[in-house]
């Protein structure tokens, strides 16, 4: 008997589809049955393998980071879905997809082999694919294995290749899936698994994607139309292609009439409707690159979590709700003020602050920001450079003395220690060039007094004077302090040879010590802003430091919380220290380089901060704290070949002689920023000083012999150990009586003493009135902060020692 020739083709197919339907019979009774390759046992493995997997492991999920208030910034991932329950799927979603792609679900047992005949004879007979023969569970192991398993391009042409072993696979798994979950778990989860175009993977992710809504809300049309992009999400793309979109979301609709699902009204209105997407689609930004001026912190976020041992893939795959620590409003003080004093278009030149809230168990991360906006565009002068916590190459100048200052106090002087102050010009044993030559140092202004306390000091920040007391300290203890204040990447950081351009295998802090650079307390080394502005937040917590944190608390997918591995905290000084060295610092918005900056501001409340100015204005900083926050900002020419910097009427531009100071922008940008957000707040004392640290200790301390005889008083001094030299003055105290001694209370080892003694004849009169006293130690002119540094060798990527300071 011979059969027409329209009829070979089917007739095939059907005998095909025969021999597959036993050879998937028999692989399901008897997996381990020999001689077909397809019904070993390594195939009976993988088939157990990959429907364990199904049911154990979830989809890519999108991970989500908001602010302290759960208001998201940010959104990461590889696949942009969030996964739903089925009863946050509307029935009409759910009715949809069913009538489309299975309307048999309910029926099979995973494999539609009815269905798949009908589809055979139906797509034989026509040539092409007129009906569908994959179930939704089939369906759901195909995209399974495609947006889970597959992880090359290659894997994913394999998860979609038309061959009988793939197919045969994809149907025994849906079988053995059938008889583990549920048939509405099985929906439920292909129903956030599916691709529906545009990004969007998931009908929760379509739902937003197209009509700005939640799942729960579709109604018939839209369900009809996400249903119907299932088949192709290009040909039916609704952006693209509405007319032949919308074509298709009438054949669904129609064919949820034919099977009962809705009444013939409901269909009418349905088909009668606009398509009704959104107009731009409401897009779900990857990345930090959609986190607006929130960028840098976003960016600062996945450092954080990747250092703490998360992967990009967890990360981007694992659907976390991220809650950090970000203040949104403190974010907009913070990116305001920094576009106030540098705009965002300056050329080269960034304007960057970093935010954090002083605490003994946790430092956490309120704001950090650039004056040049977070993107890609360099042209518009964009970046994506982590410039408010990545160390800026160019230094933080005289806030380096802050470390400085600790040590002293540490190593048993007191904050009202008198400090020698040497003229400009000074040359110091320790501050040398490459020939051991010394260098001569140099105030910003002249004219200040032979000595000051270290409070006068940290306010009006002479060169020669923390120069003088490094000689004391020692280069190597004062690097240990900046680390264990703060500083810590100058400990984790590699050396780079500034001759040959190659890394060490040394940090910059080793490289530092060893070479006892002296430069360091004029603050020249990369320095990070994140950093500096902790080293205020470890101050104002009594002396503990803590990591800046940006985490408040991670939840996974089922809203269980998921530990993460943080740095503890460690006390880095004594609680009276910190507290003392905080009342040490009080000063620099009243009398000191940034007074300027706090009046305009109209600051009126008790803060701790240092100003700071590198060699040439290449780079200035300021770094202010309270009891509520501490901050810090540097302003600094961040191009490829640094120019000087000078403070013009609109903001600071690059020049040939640089005029800006860290008691101008930089000051400015933190008074204007933290002077809002604590408005209207209760004015918080500072902490209270010890008085260990306010007159220093027994092994600093110098007998006090002011009104003594001479001779008693030397007798008194040489018998403790100290050297003396004396100077006579008019004064009507009895002759050879000592009227004046310096330094008085405190001294450095080895420091020589001075002592006045009367002459007994009367002192010439007074000057008269008006007539000024030379250094009367004031603070240096238009907010400058006596800071310098090293320009271009000699301390670790950052330069040596200057012939002077600017």
């Amino acid at each position: 008997m011979r059969f027409p020739r329209r009829l070979l083709r089917p007739l095939g197919v059907l005998v095909g589809l025969c021999v597959l339907l036993g050879v998937v019979t028999a692989g399901m009774a008897f997996p381990v049955a020999g001689g077909l390759g397809v019904l070993s046992n390594e195939a009976g493995d993988s088939v157990t393998s990959s429907s364990v997997d199904l049911v154990n492991n979830r989809a890519p999920l999108t991970t989500t980071l908001t602010d302290s208030d759960g208001r998201p910034i940010a959104y990461l991932f590889d696949q942009n879905r969030t996964e739903v329950t089925s009863d946050q799927i509307s029935p009409a979603m759910k009715a949809a997809m069913l009538a489309i792609e299975d309307r048999r679900f309910y029926e099979h047992g995973g494999v539609d082999w009815q269905g798949t005949l009908r589809a055979v004879v139906a797509n034989s007979a026509s040539g092409d694919v007129v009906q569908g023969a994959s179930t939704i569970t089939q369906q759901y192991v195909k995209n399974y294995m495609l947006y889970v398993d597959a992880q090359t391009e290659a894997e994913r042409l394999k998860a979609t290749e038309q061959t009988p072993a793939r197919k045969l696979k994809e149907a025994r798994v849906a079988l053995q899936l059938e008889r583990q979950l549920s048939k509405d778990e099985i929906l439920n989860r292909y129903l956030n698994i599916v691709f529906l175009g545009n990004g969007s993977y998931g009908v929760a992710a379509g739902a937003r994607t197209y009509f700005n809504t939640t799942p729960d809300k579709l109604t018939v049309p839209q369900a009809a139309m996400l249903a119907g992009m299932v088949r192709s999400t290009t040909q039916f793309d609704p952006v693209q292609n509405p007319e032949t979109a919308t074509e298709r979301r009438n054949v669904v609709i129609d064919v949820m009439r034919d099977q009962g699902m809705i009444d013939e009204a409901q269909a009418r209105e349905a088909t009668d409707s606009p398509l009704g997407i959104a107009d731009p689609l409401v897009r779900v930004p990857n990345g930090c690159i959609g986190a607006g001026d929130t960028g840098f912190f976003c960016k600062y976020v996945v450092q954080y979590l990747t250092e703490a041992g998360f992967s990009e893939e967890q990360i981007n795959r694992g659907g976390y709700t991220i809650r950090t620590t970000l203040d949104r409003r403190a974010m907009e003080e913070v990116k305001r003020s920094l576009d106030d004093q540098v705009a965002p278009d300056t050329p080269s030149v960034a304007n960057v602050m970093s935010l954090i809230q002083p605490g003994k168990e946790k430092h956490r991360v309120l704001a950090m920001g650039s004056s040049r906006t977070f993107g890609l565009n360099a042209d518009a002068e964009e970046t994506s450079y982590g410039l408010p916590y990545q160390p800026v190459n160019l230094g933080a100048g005289s806030t380096y003395k802050i470390f400085t200052a600790a040590t002293a106090l540490e190593k048993g002087l007191g904050i009202n220690y008198s400090m020698q102050v040497p003229p400009s010009g000074y040359a110091s044993p320790i501050y040398v060039d490459g020939g051991g030559r010394p260098i001569p140092v140099a105030n910003a202004s002249d004219g200040l007094p032979g000595r000051m306390s270290l409070t006068d000091a940290l306010a009006q920040s002479p060169n020669t004077a923390f120069i003088k007391m490094l000689e004391f300290t020692g280069v190597p203890d004062v690097v240990d302090m900046s680390v264990r204040l703060g500083m810590r990447s100058l400990a984790t950081t590699p050396f780079v040879d500034p001759g040959t351009g190659t890394r060490t295998d040394r940090s910059i802090a080793e490289v530092i010590k060893e070479q006892r650079l002296a430069s360091f307390t004029l603050g020249v080394t990369p320095t990070s802003v994140l950093e500096l502005a902790n080293v205020g937040a470890t101050l104002f917590s009594e002396g503990m430091w803590c990591p800046p944190s940006p985490i408040e608390s991670i939840t996974d997918a089922n809203g269980e919380d998921v530990p993460i591995t943080e740095e503890s905290c460690q006390q880095a000084v004594e609680p009276g220290l910190a507290n003392t060295l905080v009342h040490g610092m009080a000063q620099d918005d009243i009398s000191g380089t940034s007074a300027a900056a706090a009046q305009a501001a109209g600051w009126d409340r008790p803060m701790a901060g240092k100003t700071g100015t590198t060699q040439q204005n290449k780079s200035a900083a300021f770094v202010g704290a309270v009891p509520e926050m501490s901050g810090a900002v540097i302003t600094f020419d961040n191009s490829n070949r640094p120019r000087p910097l000078c403070d013009g009427g609109n903001g600071p531009f690059a020049c040939a002689n640089g005029n800006i100071f860290g008691g101008k922008t930089p000051a400015r940008t933190w008074y204007g920023a933290v002077k809002p957000l604590l408005d209207g707040t209760p004015v918080t004392p500072l902490p209270p000083t010890d008085p260990r640290y306010l007159e220093g200790g027994a092994e600093s301390r110098i007998p006090d012999v002011v009104g003594r005889g001479l001779s008693a008083a030397r007798g008194e001094l040489e018998g403790a150990g100290w050297q003396i030299t004396t100077r006579t003055v008019d004064n009507t105290a009895p002759e050879g009586t000592v009227v004046g001694q310096e330094p008085r209370g405190a001294a450095l080892p080895g420091e020589q003493v001075t002592l006045q003694v009367s002459s007994g004849s009367v002192p010439a009169p007074p000057p008269p009135p008006g007539a000024a006293e030379a250094g009367d130690g004031g603070p240096p002119p238009d907010g400058g902060d006596g800071d310098g540094g090293p320009d271009g060798g000699g301390d670790p990527n950052g330069g040596g020692p200057p012939p002077d300071d600017g």
